[in-house]
């Protein structure tokens, strides 16, 4: 990776992540599968945020500022939940 290119998380789809309907309350809904899953606070932040960026260094940033978590936790908490929702949103 060259200095330049900022670090991004390995995500579903666009189109996986713009079909799931997200409720305030963290229900996850996905219309394709007739599957649901509920997700915590962070969960529910970070759902958002993926709709926005890949720039792992910017939903770091954005976890920390809306959670009392340390900077490493944060990047991996991130890190594991993306890989979790690559297992159960297939394109």
């Amino acid at each position: 990776m060259r200095s330049s290119e900022k670090p991004l998380v390995d995500l579903p789809s666009s189109a996986a992540l713009d079909r799931i309907a997200v409720s305030e309350s963290g229900f996850v809904f996905d219309p394709t599968t007739g599957d649901s899953y509920t997700v915590n606070a962070t969960g529910l932040v970070l759902l958002k945020l993926f709709r926005q960026t890949r720039d792992l260094e910017a939903l770091v940033a954005a976890v920390l500022a809306e959670h009392e978590v340390g900077a490493e936790r944060a990047e991996r908490d991130i890190l594991e939940f993306a890989g979790a929702l690559r297992q159960h949103l297939r394109t």
